[in-house]
């Protein structure tokens, strides 16, 4: 990272909270046809297992687009392409709103998904070459509101539409939205000072340099682990979270709107945690963080998966939401540290890897749950973050404090 001189700001106030709004779009993107998975089966003709596929193909092609995303941004600036990504995001969320049938929808989510990989990683990873290392944790709690935002938002936006409208009008709605943020991002990359735009020169066939670059994150034993906890993260929570407001829906008797409501008092307690982010860092470490969000996040699962009523539902998603943010949190911090030389690379491998979980998740969540029901997939997922996040957990306080970089 580069040291500002004394008293010049490193970047505008204005820069992190226009990424947190990209995220928030990002995340919009992604979830918001959650809720409508019953609405999309009965319309296109599909199974709710077939209809996950919007989701499934979404993070597939977010994750796989992280291996040139990272590189990309390293070499031309990570501002300026999280910037232009959203542009390309308003085109890809114009041709899901077009879409004519099945196919159509699952080709327009599939680059969807690939325009929107650059946004929270390069965000995440910008952040990291310009806040130092014991500041970054809470900034990057407070640029993450956009995101639990966009996760929440994104559930009850899916399920009004799935109630009231067209599933088609929240993806119009999103293109327009992500047309206002390039330009703002764009306008903001032009004042940023030279040491926020740093690039770093890159010689070679770019696909022998994008290698070697993912390459040198994956030889650092540290990285590996971190890498594999957030893939599991991804395919046990996510595999589960898809289904939350179906399980509602089905089980509970709520409208899809409802249920997206509740589903999203999950960001309410990805907020808590992002107010409070600086205390808690403090109280618990980074190895408490992780055990203790992951044992708040697997009870918060449980609870929703058994709950005979709405108001068992209510406090399970808030507290989901709280325990998720606590360990991911602290996966995120070890991410923009596993090879500050190659923040970029390593940064986009870690969003790789979480939502190929995701695509993983939700592709094996979707084959099993007509078979075993929204219930059994949600206990699952509670059983699979319980053990990762103990051992991450275990395994963060056997090493010794990151260095500042």
């Amino acid at each position: 990272m580069t040291t500002q001189p004394q008293g010049e700001p490193a970047f505008p106030l204005a820069a992190v909270m226009y990424l947190a709004l990209a995220s928030f779009g990002s995340a919009l993107s992604l979830r918001v046809t959650d809720a409508q998975l019953p609405r999309l089966a009965a319309e296109l003709g599909v199974s709710l297992g077939g209809a996950s596929y919007v989701v499934t193909t979404f993070s597939i092609a977010y994750g796989v687009s992280q291996l040139f995303f990272g590189p990309l941004g390293d070499r031309h600036g990570k501002y300026l392409v999280v910037a232009w990504a959203c542009m390309a995001c308003a085109a890809t969320a114009a041709a899901c709103a077009l879409a004519p049938g099945y196919p159509t929808l699952l080709a327009a989510r599939l680059l969807a998904g690939a325009t929107a990989g650059a946004i929270i990683p390069l965000s995440m990873a910008w952040i990291g070459d310009v806040v130092p290392y014991e500041q970054r944790q809470p900034v990057l709690a407070r640029f993450l509101t956009g995101q639990i935002l966009g996760l929440s938002s994104g559930v009850l936006v899916g399920g009004f539409a799935a109630d009231h409208m067209s599933w088609r009008v929240p993806f119009i709605g999103i293109a327009l939205l992500f047309v206002v943020i390039g330009a703002l991002l764009l306008s903001t990359n032009r004042r940023l000072p030279a040491s926020a735009r740093q690039t770093r020169s890159a010689d070679g066939p770019v696909l022998r340099r994008t290698m070697s670059e993912f390459t040198e994150v994956l030889k650092k034993p540290w990285a590996r682990v971190v890498l594999l906890t957030v893939f599991l993260e991804g395919a046990f929570l996510y595999g589960a979270f898809a289904f939350i407001a179906s399980h509602l829906h089905r089980v509970l008797g709520m409208s899809l709107s409802s249920a997206g409501t509740v589903v999203m008092l999950f960001g309410m307690g990805g907020l808590v945690f992002a107010g409070s982010a600086s205390r808690v860092v403090a109280a618990l470490g980074e190895s408490g963080l992780a055990r203790w969000g992951g044992l708040l996040l697997a009870g918060s699962l449980l609870l929703i998966g058994i709950a005979p009523n709405l108001w068992w539902a209510l406090p399970g998603c808030l507290a989901s939401g709280l325990g998720f943010y606590m360990l991911h949190n602290t996966l995120q911090i070890n991410a923009t540290q596993m090879a500050p030389e190659r923040r970029g690379a390593a940064v986009a491998s870690f969003a790789s890897c979480f939502y190929l979980g995701q695509s993983v998740g939700v592709a094996v969540a979707g084959g099993l749950v007509e078979r075993s029901g929204t219930a059994a997939i949600i206990l699952m997922g509670a059983a699979g973050v319980l053990l990762l996040s103990q051992h991450f957990g275990w395994r963060r306080s056997q090493r010794p404090r990151v260095p500042a970089v």
